[in-house]
């Protein structure tokens, strides 16, 4: 199976955001789940300096590592949106 084994595969398999199986309760949890203005600021920071080729090799490392969990965020909200949509509450 292609792509099987990425990062992205796994935790789409992991997650499955496809299904809306959590509870109102917990998927409002993890939609309150958000980077604070410190991480968005260095967030920004690290893309604007990745633009321009100017990151350290630990710069790469930590904008990776924002990145991934990004992903892993996306991935949850999207099953909180679909678990509160099937719930009749809105996302």
């Amino acid at each position: 199976m292609p792509g099987a084994g990425d990062e992205a595969a796994i935790l789409s398999r992991l997650i499955r955001p496809e299904r809306d199986d959590l509870s109102p309760e917990a998927a409002q949890s993890i939609l309150q789940l958000a980077f604070d203005e410190q991480d968005r600021a260095r967030m920004h920071e690290l893309a604007v300096r990745a633009q321009g080729g100017e990151l350290t090799d630990g710069e790469q490392v930590e904008l990776e590592s924002y990145r991934r969990v990004g992903r892993i965020l996306d991935l949850l909200r999207s099953k909180a949106r679909r678990s509160l949509k099937r719930a009749g509450l809105a996302a």
